[in-house]
C-alpha cells in the first residue's frame, strides 16, 4: 500500500543559471522521449562532473554539457574529459546563444524548459566494456541514492 501522506519535493540546484536549468529541464523531457533515463551531475571517474548523463535503452551512454551562454562555452575547456566516459557527447543550449560556437565534432541540442530538439547527432565512439560497465554502475548507484534520498531525506541531512 502507498503512503500518500508522503510529500516529497525535488531539490532543487541551487548552482545553475535560469537558462542552465531550463536547458536541463528540455534536455531531459528530449531524452527521455528517446527512452533513455537520465541522472544530472554525474561525477565521472576522471573527477569532472557532467551536467546530464543519459542511458538509453540499448545501454548506450550520452553525455550532454550544458552551456548557458557564449562565455560560459569559453571559459569551460574541461568538456573534451567526458569523451572517455559515453558514446556520444552533445552540448545543449538556449536560443539566445549562438549555435555555431560549438565543436561540429559534438552533438548539439537546443532546449527549454519545455523541451529540446536535435540540431545534430553527436558523433559514436563506443565505450570499451570495463568503461561501460564503471559507467553503468556509477549511474545506478548515484539514481538509486537519490531516489532514497527523496523517500528518506533525514538520512542524508
Amino acid at each position: 500500500m502507498i503512503d500518500e501522506s508522503l510529500d516529497i519535493a525535488v531539490p532543487v540546484d541551487g548552482r545553475q543559471s535560469p537558462h542552465a536549468a531550463a536547458v536541463q529541464r528540455g534536455v531531459g523531457r528530449l531524452l527521455r522521449a528517446w527512452g533513455f533515463a537520465m541522472v544530472s551531475e554525474l561525477a565521472l571517474d576522471t573527477g569532472r562532473r557532467a551536467d546530464v548523463v543519459g542511458l538509453g535503452p540499448g545501454g548506450e551512454i550520452w553525455i550532454v554539457e550544458i552551456k548557458s551562454s557564449v562565455e560560459d562555452f569559453r571559459v569551460d575547456q574541461k568538456w573534451p574529459d567526458y569523451r572517455v566516459s559515453c558514446d556520444r557527447l552533445f552540448f545543449a543550449t538556449h536560443a539566445e546563444v549562438p549555435l555555431d560556437i560549438f565543436p561540429d565534432d559534438a552533438g548539439l541540442i537546443l532546449a527549454d524548459s519545455y523541451g529540446g530538439e536535435l540540431i545534430r547527432l553527436a558523433p559514436e565512439h563506443r565505450l570499451a566494456g570495463a568503461t561501460r560497465k564503471a559507467m553503468l554502475v556509477r549511474f545506478a548507484h548515484a539514481a538509486a541514492g537519490r531516489l532514497h534520498g527523496l523517500v528518506d531525506p533525514e538520512l542524508f541531512t
